[in-house]
């Protein structure tokens, strides 16, 4: 019956996972290597995953396992955004300079990303890139919704405390 319930997550959640571990400069080789050793030790371990919190758990074993692989090579684990977010044609409405400016505001978004708290960057790259509900984020952490929401809030004021200090927006 659990086994059952791993296939189910393996194919709800491996995208998600792979994904995550991507935009924190995860290799694709590593990502899949990560997911795979994830849904491996979740059946392994299933009798000692309570049912309820199996996606919370697949979560946060890839995210150790990825986190351990950085310590082991001394990397700092960096959030990237999507590029898709900043690439626009280069139309008559849009000049050069204006493309410009867009690249160097995703690096300042970024350097305030990436010097606060990981939860804080972690929820708000699930919310805002990714497009996760605060249920769906719940579920990937195992905590409260409202949890979730005042989390978020937290991180958005202190994103935009960072982004006021470090560049006057």
């Amino acid at each position: 019956m659990k086994s059952e319930l791993i296939n189910e997550m393996f194919e709800k959640k491996k995208n998600l996972i792979y994904k995550y571990l991507l935009k924190i400069g995860c290799s694709q080789d590593n990502a899949e290597d990560i997911v795979q050793d994830t849904f491996y030790k979740a059946l392994k371990y299933i009798d000692g995953i309570d049912a309820n919190k199996i996606s919370a758990w697949l979560f946060k074993v890839s995210i150790n396992n990825y986190y351990d692989m950085c310590r082991k090579n001394n990397r700092y684990i960096h959030l990237n955004i999507d590029e898709d977010i900043f690439k626009e044609s280069l139309t008559d409405s849009k000049f050069v300079e204006d493309f410009i400016l867009d690249i160097e505001r995703k690096e300042e978004i970024l350097k305030v990303l990436n010097s606060i708290s990981e939860i804080h960057k972690n929820l708000l790259f699930f919310k805002y890139d990714m497009g996760l509900s605060y249920k769906e984020i719940s579920e990937v952490l195992g905590i409260n919704e409202k949890t979730v929401k005042t989390y978020i809030f937290r991180a958005r004021e202190q994103f935009k405390k960072l982004w006021r200090d470090d560049y006057g927006y």
